[in-house]
């Protein structure tokens, strides 16, 4: 019988030198939802931090695992599948936290299924869950300039920080994404959508 347990997964680099870059708003919106519900994460076969927690929300109990893989972007499948096979959570009950450079900074949007569009480490969770009908929370950061060596320019600007600016406004950001991820688990995509997707 499937687990009635949610993982929420938020994507990102292990290290140092990947901390408050775009690329880790994943990371760094785990990290908001782990201080709102006491989740302290353990590893999990070192392929990621986990933790266990509950949302305690609207009159509902919603129990969930909350993981920040550390197989590196690329490979952030390896960690989402390892933990979905072993607690017997399927596709429909897990939400990736991600950035995204297609929506500028401020800008969230909720779906399920479709492209990667060109994101890595979805690839890399479609290819090794076998399937896309888990729900992505998508996270704008906004796109690279497009002049010169245009993979160079990407890898620059992901792995870049915030502008003063955007780390002002960083802190209401993810906890608009760590309320889109909620929404998606104690109610249901739909609302989450109606909710987020037109900001």
């Amino acid at each position: 019988m499937a687990s009635d347990f949610w993982l929420i997964a938020g994507l990102g680099n292990p290290g140092s030198q990947y901390e408050g870059t775009r690329h880790n708003m994943g990371f760094i919106c785990a990290d908001v939802l782990a201080e709102r519900w006491s989740v302290s994460f353990s590893d999990h076969k070192g392929l990621a931090k986990l933790g266990k927690g509950i949302l305690n929300l609207d009159g509902r109990r919603i129990r969930f695992f909350l993981a920040k893989p550390l197989t590196f972007m690329n490979e952030s499948g390896n960690a989402v599948s390892s933990i979905a096979a072993y607690y017997d959570i399927a596709p429909e009950r897990i939400i990736v936290i991600h950035d995204d450079m297609d929506l500028e900074f401020g800008r969230i949007k909720v779906k399920a299924g479709g492209s990667a569009g060109g994101h890595n480490g979805i690839k890399s969770i479609d290819k090794s869950l076998g399937s896309n009908r888990y729900a992505r929370v998508r996270l704008g950061v906004g796109h690279s300039k497009r002049a010169g060596d245009a993979h160079r320019n990407t890898v620059n600007w992901v792995l870049g920080g915030f502008s003063r600016d955007q780390q002002q406004a960083l802190p209401d950001f993810l906890a608009d994404g760590a309320d889109a991820a909620e929404t998606i688990a104690v109610h249901t995509l739909a609302q989450a959508q109606e909710q987020f997707n037109g900001r």
